[in-house]
């Protein structure tokens, strides 16, 4: 081997070096650039999610904020306006000369009677005193003997369950989902029997509703919750966002059953 084909391979290696060394740079750019083009849309992803929970969270106290205003001036105003009147009906005098005073008189007074009592509840279900009072269960012990005393419909409760929330206002949401729910069911599945347990399972708080009137399957709640006018499920999809749970449809060939999984120590809802 001569001295210029010596060069030649010399000069032939150093090429392929600067090569290689070249695309390993290029590659090394292009994965670095990748990397923090991933931590950038994370990052997005991440700024849009808190913007999003700081939104339904802002909703959701703007609307237990109106459900208190407008409890307060059910019971303060309207109800002291009908109190009153029914005072004053009461001191009416009647014609006894003219028979058909007395029963006009009997029913304005169980029509009066009737509106107050309305007035009262309406006031009472959108207060959140006794949950605040009492804690989440009993209020929703009382919302169930409520549903059955109303309505005639056999409503029981198992609630012997264990939850600390983080903050009062997540109490306040899951009440008013169960609230939701079950005036669902009254509504429009029409059942015989309601039943709400709860179960301590993991680090999940699963609160079921059981009932035997028509059920709706996840499917269906999963289309429901993007129409216009399931205004109701909307607002539970975004109390179970802020809450980070879960709500899931199943059936059994004794009825329906409704699981509200909640997270009792930071789990997320891929955990369920």
């Amino acid at each position: 081997m001569n001295l210029h084909e010596g060069n030649i391979k010399l000069l032939v290696l150093v090429g392929i070096s600067v090569m290689l060394l070249l695309f390993v740079s290029f590659l090394l750019i292009f994965i670095s650039t990748q990397r923090r083009k991933l931590q950038y849309q994370k990052y997005i992803q991440q700024l849009h999610q808190t913007q999003q929970n700081l939104l339904i969270e802002a909703a959701v106290r703007s609307e237990e904020s109106e459900r208190l205003r407008i409890a307060e001036a059910l019971h303060d105003e309207v109800g002291t306006l009908l109190s009153s009147s029914k005072l004053h009906f009461q001191n009416i005098r009647l014609n006894e000369n003219d028979p058909h005073n007395t029963p006009l008189y009997a029913k304005g007074q169980e029509l009066m009677d009737e509106a107050i009592a309305q007035i009262r509840g309406m006031s009472h279900n959108l207060h959140s005193s006794i949950l605040q009072e009492f804690g989440l269960f009993e209020a929703v012990r009382h919302f169930i003997q409520k549903i059955m005393d109303e309505h005639l419909t056999e409503a029981t409760t198992s609630l012997d369950c264990h939850y600390n929330a983080a903050f009062k206002e997540n109490e306040i949401s899951i009440y008013r989902m169960v609230q939701e729910l079950v005036n669902n069911l009254i509504k429009h599945a029409k059942p015989r029997k309601i039943h709400v347990s709860c179960v301590n399972t993991d680090n999940w708080l699963v609160l079921t509703i059981f009932h035997n009137g028509k059920g709706l399957t996840q499917e269906m709640f999963e289309e429901l919750k993007f129409q216009k006018n399931s205004m109701g499920f909307k607002i539970i999809q975004n109390r179970l966002i802020l809450l980070k749970g879960k709500l899931v449809f199943s059936s059994r060939p004794d009825g329906y059953f409704i699981d509200i999984y909640l997270p009792t120590e930071g789990t997320s809802v891929d955990g369920v």
